[in-house]
Formats: C-alpha cells, structure tokens, sequence
C-alpha cells in the first residue's frame, strides 16, 4: 500500500533555463508551458523561473503553475547562462525535488541542485553550436556544455532520437528521448488573417526565430524565383539579429511578402490552421516545436531535407533538397498551381502528430522519469 501511495503522491517540480510561461519567444518556451501547465494538472507542484524582460510585470501564477521572475545579463552570450545561475541559486533554497534544466550550455550548473539533495534532468535541444550566429567562443562553450551534459545532470533527455544517436556516437553517452508534443486540431477563427490582409488557403507560412540558420533569407529568395499569386507570411523575431532583419527586409522589398513579427496564442493557431503550406527552413536543432504545431494542425509542410525533418514527418510532408533555393521554389509553385494535388499530406501530418507526439503522452514520459530520479519507479 505504500508504494501505491509514494507512486502517486504530488511531485515538486521546477523548469529552468527558458524565459518563461506564457510563451512569448521559441521552441523552449513553448515546451516550458505546456509541460508545466499539464503536469500541474495532475496534481504536481510546478514551478517555472522566468526572465524579467519576457515574463510580465506582476505574473505570479499562470494555469495553476509558480512563476518566479528572475533577472538576467541582456547578452546574447550571457543571458541564457547568467539567468539560470541564478535561477539554480534561487532553486536551491526551494522545496523543489527535480529541476528540469533546459540547454546544454547550462550543463554546467547541474552539480549545484545536488547540495540541496535535488535531482537534476537535463534536456540537451539540439546541435547548439552548429548555429551560425555564434562565434567561436560561443562555439567552445556549447561544445564544453555537451560534454559537461553527459557527466554532470542525473539524467540526459534528447527531443529528437537523432539527438539521441549523436550523443552516444560523439560521447558514448545514453539519453532519455522524450520528443516535444503538439495539438493535432486546427482552429476555425480567422481574426490573425483578418488582420494582416490574407485569406483562407491563399498564403504559404514560414515560423521560426529570425536568425541565419533558420534560413529565412533563402525562403525568400525561392518565393521571388517562384513567382506564384499568393502572399508569403514571414513570422518571426530574434532580439540579437538586428542586421540580419534588415537584410531580411530588404530583399523582401517589392515582394509580396508580409513580415508581422512574433506572433503567439490564438493568432499563430489560426495562421496554421490556414495556410496553403507551411515552409520549415531550419538547419539545426532537434525537434522544432513549430513544425509538429504546423503539422497538428493540417498543413502541407515543405521542410528542408535535414535528419531531424525526416524523423519528425516521417512521410507526412514533403522534403525539398538541403538549403537550394530552386528546390523549394519549385514545390512553392505546385503546391499553388495544384493545391489539391497535395491534400492528402493534411492529414497524414496530423495522424503523425497523433500518434507520436501527444503533449499528454510526452507529460506522462516526464512524469515517469522524475519519479525514476526519486527512486520512485
């Protein structure tokens, strides 16, 4: 009978290293929400530690989750880390039992919660330092932070099962693969498209972070070789990338092409719900959050030919070769010329969602690994 009991008994939790619930940024963000707000839902004590300049002002609690706001250095090589130190340091007076820390380059910090009798997960992201807008000694620290993730955290989680592979072939490290999750409805309201001037099925939709890797300047050169009749929707910010923006801005100029910036909550659902396809450009990371939201949601997703895509869509979307232009911009151009040609990879894209990324599922994976920590299993 205690056993029972123990297994079921409320968990104290804390997630570490994003910017904090609601998500107002990226991929780590939005995997922050949706896990805290669930595992909240099942009676666990959930706290998330936020950054001052992401989280509003006097948010103490959202959807039953803690919010602790914390400050942080505004660098773009200082603050992830210089926010989660502190975070770590706050956590350590806490009634916390597992700290689930975001980022590899955070690997670092993960001894400290040992003082304090905690357990430590650590979820890795992807290939960080592959990332073009980082210079060398950013490049070194991600490379110290892999290494650090595979001796230092009580357990290692890996969001895409290529992470998993890299991890073990590059340290001989084995991994927890936990994926991100997704909604596999789509939404009838259309007030976003209202808004911006555009249609049901009379768009294509590119979402990610604005940076280079994300490749949103080939996106728009193979709109402009495309020449198709639909407007191309740009969604998308980076606080440190002020010049690529404008480069971004400039090429898109005399296009078709609307640029709105970051765009969150029901009005990124809709604009996902809607499109004629949805472009996934990215080169680097593990499991991008907006890719499995386009695919839940019933697009036709164009995805550049990576291992991470191939994994995630299996064969619910279509790849076209690795950063060419003129290969996506001749799917653009049937995909607009022939839009029922391509139907079929609606719904095959929200099966997939279905059946390998269920946010519920995913909850109940975490779950199961904190209580392995605790000695629960």
């Amino acid at each position: 009978m205690s056993e029972i009991t123990n297994r079921k008994s409320p968990l104290d939790i804390a997630i570490l290293g994003t910017r904090g619930v609601p998500a107002s940024y990226g991929g780590f963000e939005t995997f922050a929400e949706q896990l805290s707000v669930r595992l909240a839902a099942r009676g666990h004590r959930v706290t998330v530690y936020g950054r001052a300049h992401f989280v509003a002002p006097g948010t103490r609690n959202y959807k039953g989750v803690a919010i602790r706001v914390l400050p942080s250095i505004k660098n773009k090589h200082l603050e992830t880390v210089s926010h989660t130190a502190l975070s770590v340091g706050r956590a350590l007076f806490a009634s916390h039992q597992v700290l689930l820390i975001c980022n590899a380059v955070n690997s670092f910090l993960c001894p400290l919660p040992h003082l304090a009798g905690q357990k430590v997960a650590l979820n890795v992201d992807g290939i960080e330092r592959r990332r073009k807008k980082w210079t060398t000694a950013g490049r070194v620290a991600y490379r110290l932070g892999e290494f650090l993730s595979t001796v230092l955290p009580d357990a290692i989680v890996a969001d895409a099962k290529v992470i998993q592979d890299y991890y073990l072939s590059e340290y001989g490290a084995r991994s927890r693969f936990i994926p991100y999750g997704a909604a596999s409805e789509p939404v009838a309201t259309t007030g976003m498209l209202q808004r911006l001037g555009i249609k049901p099925g009379q768009y294509l939709l590119y979402v990610s972070r604005l940076e280079p890797e994300n490749n949103a300047d080939l996106v728009i050169e193979a709109y402009r070789r495309a020449r198709v009749r639909f407007p191309l929707v740009l969604v998308g910010d980076a606080p440190y990338a002020t010049r690529y923006k404008a480069q971004l801005l400039q090429a898109a100029a005399g296009l078709s092409i609307i640029m709105p910036g970051a765009i969150y909550g029901d009005g990124y659902r809709e604009l996902l719900s809607h499109n004629l396809c949805y472009i996934q450009a990215t080169e680097v990371g593990g499991t991008h959050p907006a890719l499995l939201e386009a695919m839940g949601a019933g697009s036709v997703v164009l995805a550049n030919d990576t291992p991470e895509h191939r994994e995630v869509m299996a064969r619910a979307g279509i790849l076209y070769r690795f950063n060419d232009a003129d290969s996506l911009a001749v799917l653009m151009r049937d995909v607009c010329e022939s839009p029922a040609q391509y139907k079929g990879y609606k719904c095959q894209a929200v099966e997939r969602v279905r059946e390998a990324y269920d946010w519920d599922v995913v909850t109940g994976q975490y779950e199961d690994l904190f209580r392995e920590l605790l000695g629960e299993s």
